[in-house]
């Protein structure tokens, strides 16, 4: 179906002062070229300025069949006759025939004129370049983004690639060459278009679509298949058959039948790689002879690719297919993934059709119409990953086209365009071939022998030349915009008034896709155009209503603005619209969203309070609300108790407001009424009840801040759940804890204790490994900076060392030996004996890596037990045993043999060697050093003794005892070993 609406996408025309009856025109680079009818003259006009002044007219060749200019190079093509054969030629510098007076040089494709022609400095001259071919030239096309070159014909496409060689700074000479081949057997294209690799041929019936890929890196070889037959075959019988109407895309398109094979002909084909043809798109139509169609009904024409780009680079960013039947278009995306885009159905046959950024026009035989499109709404998608969510949004691809104008013309012929100009071509009563042959074909079914045909140049009475411009993009929009409220007048919530602004709004948009375009006023005009649409979708009930939300967000309209926009609905008999409803209750969950002012915020609660109640809770809690009467918000929450069962958020709610009223008493009723376990639950339900915004905003809420002075367990338990919900980053929690909430309570450099209780608690609760690592870390350093400085805070901790190794896994048993370096009674404060203690804890456990700390060692001195047994737990986890078992000979020779028994036996074939290669000899030394009096290195040395006396055979423990005439002390231990032994 399509929209039909009386807009004025025309604003004027002229005519063009043509010498002779056109025959052919072409359009492109701001001229307008046209061919003499049945001469061999081309006349180029300025587009650009008033009444279309001539800028240089030229002779062709011979009769010229096709003319097509190409704005990558300034370059004309034309299909010419001359005695019956058919050449393909290029003009080239044509400006130069300014003067009329300018040489023309005529040479074969390569074949650059040198000699007297190009001695001295080069010739300003217009040239014509012979392009050769194996076959009869059929049609061409040129490449809108490289300028390359595609012919048509018989039976198959030569591809031409353009070349530009520099002269001097001023003059260049262009030049093609033959750089491969598409052979089509079967196969004879009426119309061809390319454009950046890919390639559309079409025939009366049928339209192919494929993609030239180059594979780098192989080796170019001929990939030949068999091509079908395309729009029918005659049988045995003699009936011609027509196949089915079909259509295939991507991957399918491959079935089609439609089968090439690739021929290199370049000089660089070696260099350039494989080409790969990647089948995109097929179309196959049948005429329906039953319901009265002819083969003319159901010829294709108009046959181009539309390019469109949002960028400065050299690929577009979308590329559109175009292709019509008499009465009906079809648009393709066909870059990036094959789709259909849009159908136009014509009221009446049409004879061409072109499509451009912003209209698709196309000219009956008395009419040119215009149509909408919807190529800003493709590329928009394809340039902007955030269209169709919450961010930003844009009238749908699949949205119903429209049909803007129809202006009346007599005889119209010929259809092209260029920018913001539509040529058309006129001639009154001109027959045409093919009328012609229609009419011979109805006089020869009469029977009639007696019709006598006038010759059509007999029949013409005129013709007309005429570039029709079209409205500037912002004065069309204006127009559309004040068209609409027409609509909106009679019906509010008339889709109508929605398509239209939506067919503004993407006019908007493929305006402002040209990078080019800078106009504020347009962007003005956009902001402009997506509060109109908010303020439709905001009025609707149905399922697309939430698009009020983006549309709201890409107009720049504040949230006090768009509630003024809404507040005539609340006296409608529907009240607020659901997409104002759902735009503002995600505004206000929003962190980003202004302070409403307190007359605002209260109307807010008024708002939810009739039609969302049950989001109340929800909106009290917004930053945005800060400034809502406490009063106002208890009253509405109250009255939401009474209607439905309580919940812990609204409870949490109402402590929050009775908290801000200053009610003490109130609000520790409303805290009783739930356990804390459920309050933490309450809060990752509503976690703005503590704290407001994201990042390095993030600030604690009056609640978190009572909640540190009155309960900061509870405020610790629900910044964990938090975290682990995905509610508050780590980074985000420091910053509350820190800086916001105990900035003026921070003591020395390991922070707050509260931020510390709350790396304990998250350390015992996360399961994710890189947040216990950071969290190991974090806690070791803040323990090493307290034992190290000594400086009490006053702050107790939530958990004490025990209570953190009996519910943290993380957190292990200090060993017997640390217990004999820092015993309880240890002569250092109790603060950081607990610190201390947890730091062996962690050393302890199975988790820390100690590695990742040694950095941190070096602020802690190890001249006393405390730093000693830091500095030893961190060596024996790294397996420095020998280094451990001498400094603790020489501080501490009591936790000696707890040291080796717990350490040394881990491990049976390194500990146990230890024990007599390193202990037992070292006992011996310093117990014959102290003359026997150190009672502890002598009973040391007894319980080494009684290892060494298990492991060793009597010949090694020999070998191991003094000869300094002690003997006899160790004689009972030989005589064990020896025994034992024996026995074995």
């Amino acid at each position: 179906m399509v929209h039909v609406y009386n807009c004025h996408p025309f604003a004027s025309q002229q005519i063009v002062q043509a010498e002779q009856e056109p025959g052919l025109v072409c359009c492109g680079g701001g001229v307008l070229f046209v061919e003499s009818a049945g001469g061999c003259k081309i006349e180029a006009f300025q587009l650009e300025a008033e009444g279309c002044p001539l800028i240089c007219r030229f002779a062709t060749m011979g009769t010229v069949q096709s003319i097509l200019h190409s704005e990558i190079g300034d370059y004309l093509v034309t299909i010419e006759e001359k005695n019956n054969v058919t050449y393909l030629r290029t003009y080239t510098n044509w400006r130069y025939q300014v003067a009329e007076k300018t040489r023309v040089g005529v040479r074969l494709l390569g074949h650059f004129l040198r000699g007297s022609s190009m001695r001295g400095a080069p010739k300003e001259q217009m040239e014509i370049i012979e392009i050769p071919l194996f076959e009869r030239p059929l049609c061409v096309a040129c490449c809108g983004v490289t300028g390359d070159l595609l012919v048509g014909c018989p039976k198959s496409l030569v591809l031409f690639s353009l070349k530009r060689q520099a002269l001097n700074d001023k003059l260049s000479i262009l030049d093609f060459e033959r750089c491969l081949i598409l052979h089509l057997p079967g196969l004879s294209p009426q119309q061809v278009a390319i454009c950046s690799g890919y390639i559309a041929l079409q025939a009366e019936l049928e339209v192919l679509v494929v993609k030239l890929e180059r594979l780098p890196g192989s080796t170019p070889t001929q990939k030949s298949v068999r091509k079908e037959g395309l729009a029918g075959h005659l049988d045995q019988d003699d009936f011609f058959i027509f196949p089915k109407h079909q259509e295939l895309l991507g991957d399918r398109a491959k079935d089609c039948g439609v089968k090439v094979s690739l021929e290199w002909t370049g000089m660089e084909s070696e260099a350039r790689g494989i080409l790969a043809i990647t089948y995109i798109l097929y179309r196959r139509f049948a005429p329906d002879f039953f319901q009265g169609c002819t083969v003319e009904d159901t010829r294709l024409h108009s046959l181009q690719f539309h390019p469109v780009f949002t960028s400065e680079g050299v690929e577009p960013t979308c590329v559109f297919c175009f292709f019509s039947l008499p009465n009906t278009g079809y648009v393709y995306s066909v870059r990036g993934g094959v789709e259909m885009v849009s159908v136009y159905q014509y009221p009446e046959k049409a004879q061409q059709a072109v499509l451009t950024d912003l209209f698709l026009h196309i000219i009956t035989k008395n009419a040119l119409q215009c149509f909408s499109v919807r190529c800003s709404a493709v590329a928009a998608r394809a340039e902007d990953p955030y269209i169709d969510t919450t961010m930003k949004a844009c009238p749908p691809i699949t949205m119903e086209v429209c049909a803007l104008r129809i202006q009346l013309f007599i005889g119209l012929k010929a259809l092209c365009h260029d920018r913001h100009h539509i040529v058309l071509l006129t001639a009154a009563d001109v027959e045409t071939r093919e009328d012609t042959e229609r009419a011979a074909r109805r006089n020869l079914n009469r029977k009639s022998s007696s019709t006598k045909h006038r010759d059509p140049i007999e029949m013409s009475r005129g013709w007309n030349l005429y570039v029709v411009n079209t409205v500037p993009p912002l004065q069309l929009y204006n127009e559309m915009v004040e068209y609409s409220k027409k609509y909106e007048e009679t019906n509010p919530l008339s889709q109508s008034c929605l398509h239209l602004l939506s067919e503004a709004h993407l006019l908007l948009r493929a305006t402002l896709l040209d990078p080019r375009v800078g106009n504020p006023e347009l962007q003005k005009a956009f902001q402009e155009s997506c509060a109109h649409l908010g303020d439709c979708f905001s009025r609707f009930d149905k399922r697309d209503c939430h698009l009020a939300l983006p549309y709201y967000k890409m107009s720049g309209l504040s949230v006090t603005e768009v509630i003024s926009r809404n507040r005539c609905l609340s006296s409608s008999p529907c009240g607020y619209g659901k997409g104002f409803l759902f735009f503002l209750k995600h505004s206000l969950y929003e962190e980003t969203m202004e302070e409403l002012t307190e007359e605002t915020a209260n109307e807010v609660l008024d708002i939810f309070g009739v039609a969302e109640p049950s989001q109340l809770p929800h909106v009290i809690a917004s930053p945005s609300m800060v400034r809502a009467s406490p009063d106002s918000g208890l009253a509405h929450l109250e009255r939401l108790e009474s209607i439905g069962a309580p919940s812990v958020p609204l409870t949490l709610s109402k402590a929050a407001l009775a908290l801000r009223m200053g009610d003490l008493q109130l609000y520790r009723q409303h805290m009783d009424r739930h356990t804390e376990m459920l309050q933490v639950y309450g809060f990752i339900e509503e976690h703005k009840l503590l704290l407001h915004g994201r990042g390095h905003t993030v600030v604690p809420t009056p609640l978190a801040h009572h909640l540190r002075d009155s309960q900061e367990g509870l405020l610790v338990a629900a910044m964990v759940a938090l975290h682990e919900n995905n509610k508050v980053k780590l980074d985000e929690a420091d910053l509350f804890f820190q800086v916001r909430l105990c900035g003026n309570l921070s003591g020395p450099q390991g922070g707050p204790q509260l931020m510390v209780d709350f790396w304990e608690a998250l350390l015992m609760a996360s399961s994710q490994e890189a947040v216990i690592q950071e969290l190991l870390f974090r806690l070791t350093s803040v323990y090493i900076d307290r034992v190290t400085r000594r400086d009490s805070q006053g702050m107790k901790p939530l958990k004490t060392a025990d209570d953190l190794i009996n519910s943290c896994s993380h957190y292990g048993v200090p060993y017997p030996w640390v217990s004999i370096l820092t015993p309880d009674h240890f002569s250092i404060i109790q603060d950081h004996q607990e610190d201390l203690q947890k730091l062996q804890s962690l050393l302890c456990g199975p988790t820390l890596d100690v590695s990742s700390i040694l950095p941190l060692l070096e602020q802690l001195p190890d001249g006393d037990n405390a730093g000693l047994s830091v500095h030893l737990l961190c060596a024996t986890k790294l397996d420095c045993h020998e280094s451990s078992i001498e400094r603790l000979l020489d501080r501490c020779p009591q936790a000696i043999i707890p040291y080796a028994n717990h350490e040394l036996q881990n491990d049976k074939m390194v500990g146990t060697t230890l024990w007599w290669q390193k202990l037992f000899p070292e006992l011996c030394e310093r117990t014959r050093a102290a003359g026997g009096e150190n009672t502890i290195l002598l009973s040391a040395l007894k319980e080494t003794l009684v290892v060494v006396a298990m492991e060793l055979n009597p010949l090694e423990f020999l070998d191991l005892l003094p000869d300094d005439g002690t003997a006899h002390f160790f004689l009972p231990h030989l005589l064990e070993c020896s025994q034992r032994n024996l026995m074995t």
